[in-house]
């Protein structure tokens, strides 16, 4: 019988390539982790901080940021550097930069993976003489939903 809770998938995944890697998924972490799928939107850290607080009164925002350091660490999560939110990575079993299309409108942010948007932006950075850092391509527009 498949697993109806894809949000429980998900953590298992990350406790199992975190056991591989030897790096432990503490507590702490798999609540941030298990906040960041469930959401409809990216959040702040901040916004994770209250989602925690009714579970955890202890939490902190330094918790929340050490956490959320380690899961883009361990490519269990992405940071959306224009809003400064976060969420799930969608590919956590192999190394990849992020590529996110992101509503300028809701905050909605769709994770993707083209193998051929890398290679453009990799050798444009090489015909342009640059070392691009292994970080994330975000696209912003507007979404299906709200372009209606």
């Amino acid at each position: 019988m498949a697993d109806r809770d894809p949000h429980g998938q998900a953590l298992h995944a990350a406790e199992a390539a975190c056991r591989q890697s030897g790096a432990w998924l503490t507590r702490s972490r798999r609540d941030v982790l298990a906040l960041l799928p469930a959401a409809e939107r990216p959040l702040t850290a901040y916004e994770i901080l209250e989602r925690l607080r009714p579970k955890d009164r202890a939490a902190t925002a330094a918790g929340v940021y050490r956490s959320l350091e380690f899961l883009i660490a361990h490519r269990l999560a992405h940071r959306i550097e224009s809003s400064k939110a976060f969420v799930a990575c969608v590919f956590p079993e192999h190394a990849h930069p992020s590529q996110m299309l992101v509503c300028r409108r809701c905050g909605t942010a769709v994770e993707t993976e083209d193998s051929r948007v890398v290679e453009a932006a990799e050798s444009l950075g090489r015909r342009l003489g640059f070392a691009l850092d292994r970080g994330a391509l975000e696209l912003t527009g507007l979404c299906s939903s709200c372009q209606g």
